[in-house]
């Protein structure tokens, strides 16, 4: 489903994100990327998600080359992409409803149709009946629940997850986990980067590890 072949980005100031980076991601696999911070872990993610451009190499999803794709079509990407950001990201001057209907709007979906697409998604996440509260009342755990409820809305073949569980305790931590397998359990591909290696416990999913923009093997 997901190709690097000899991908790498460098930015303006001459840094280095990633380096000749070579993977294969399989369609309905579960991914973790680790590494300490500044490894290359979220660029990597942008990258798939066509937020960052490589400098070089190319990278491919079902067989696109997403690093050639005209800025016209990138929205038509990311309608296949939940993308799940670590500073969250929400409009703190709309209700967790409206929050979780934004992508759907964009999208041009009927009122019914997404209305009832953001009722099923906040039921997901256990926030349905918080769908009127405004984000600031809400819990760190559950403004990343909502996140993921954003996320997931528009049923994306693909979710991506950039440090989802960084700013939130043990327990909270493994519950935004759970549900990640939960989505990839129904067929969904899901890369999570984290620099937290005890939250990996003993999985059975690959994990791919990154230093200073090199990927281990």
């Amino acid at each position: 489903m997901i190709t690097f072949k000899n991908v790498s980005k460098r930015y303006p100031n001459g840094y280095i994100a990633l380096n000749n980076i070579n993977l294969s991601i399989n369609a309905g696999e579960m991914v973790f990327l680790t590494g300490h911070s500044g490894a290359g872990k979220s660029t990597l993610l942008k990258s798939i998600a066509a937020i960052e451009r490589p400098t070089s190499g190319t990278i491919t999803i079902s067989g696109q080359n997403i690093a050639q794709l005209k800025p016209s079509a990138i929205p038509f990407l990311r309608r296949t992409i939940g993308i799940v950001f670590q500073d969250h990201k929400l409009l703190f001057d709309r209700n967790v409803f409206d929050n979780v209907l934004l992508p759907l709007q964009i999208s041009n979906f009927d009122t019914h149709t997404a209305a009832s697409r953001v009722r099923a998604a906040l039921d997901k996440v256990g926030l349905l009946k918080k769908e009127k509260a405004m984000p600031i009342t809400l819990s760190g755990g559950e403004r990343q629940r909502l996140c993921i409820a954003r996320a997931v809305v528009h049923r994306p073949t693909l979710l991506i997850a950039d440090e989802p569980t960084g700013n939130l305790d043990i327990a909270y931590g493994r519950d935004i986990m759970s549900m990640f397998t939960s989505f990839n359990q129904v067929g969904v591909t899901v890369i999570i980067s984290t620099h937290d290696a005890s939250l990996l416990g003993n999985t059975q999913h690959r994990v791919l590890s990154l230093a200073q923009g090199n990927l281990l093997v």
